[in-house]
């Protein structure tokens, strides 16, 4: 079942589950931009091709709310706010470690094309994020997370890189186990409508999952 959040005929507000691509890759695995072009499809009973613009993306282990775009006019519109960094995205993450209260992290983050790793390097581009801590309990801090920039797997190698690495994330913490799921939500998201220029702001609850329900408040943020 698609949760579809928001929709009128530019865009559509949608949560993504986890372990779902955004978009065809390697594994041929079903792609989330695939399932939303078939659902509209059917549902709309429409006899062509159904256009849908991918204007951000959530690494496939993430969940969350996510915006599409129904024309290329909004695409184009929607792609330069994600530019212009006036396209705002909420991340909660849990975090192993007790962190300062809130901070900002700067660095230089490469990606290695053949092994798809992100790593602090120099000849990186330059990453920014700022979080603050929302609750500790069991040696884990629950943190929201703002992006100043989008790149690959920042906000995972940017919190790892300083030994806090996100719970679960298999790729990029020693201390993830096997089968734990990844505690990153792609949970609010704020931008400008394409067309009407009115703001628009759109909030998720966080999973009611280990381990977003070892915070008693989880879903009253």
């Amino acid at each position: 079942m698609i949760n579809i959040i928001y929709e009128d005929n530019h865009l559509l507000v949608v949560e993504k589950k986890v372990n779902v691509p955004v978009q065809k890759d390697a594994s041929n695995d079903l792609d989330f931009l695939t399932m939303l072009k078939d659902y509209i499809k059917n549902r709309d009973k429409k006899p062509g091709n159904v256009y849908l613009g991918l204007v951000h993306r959530l690494d496939r282990p993430v969940g969350g709310i996510m915006v599409f775009a129904k024309t290329s006019k909004c695409a184009s519109r929607l792609s330069e706010q994600v530019r212009n960094r006036s396209f705002k995205k909420t991340y909660y993450a849990i975090v192993l470690g007790k962190l300062d209260k809130s901070g900002t992290f700067k660095d230089k983050l490469l990606k290695d094309d053949k092994t798809n790793i992100v790593k602090v390097d120099d000849k990186g581009k330059e990453a920014i994020l700022n979080y603050e801590v929302i609750d500790y309990k069991d040696n884990l801090s629950l943190v929201s997370i703002n992006l100043e920039t989008g790149r690959s797997h920042q906000i995972r190698v940017q919190f790892s890189s300083r030994n806090h690495p996100l719970y679960g994330d298999q790729k990029y913490s020693k201390n993830a186990k096997k089968g734990e799921q990844i505690a990153l939500f792609s949970k609010n998201i704020t931008f400008m409508h394409p067309i009407t220029k009115e703001l628009l702001s759109f909030s998720l609850q966080l999973p009611n999952t280990n381990p977003w329900n070892l915070f008693k408040n989880v879903n009253k943020i």
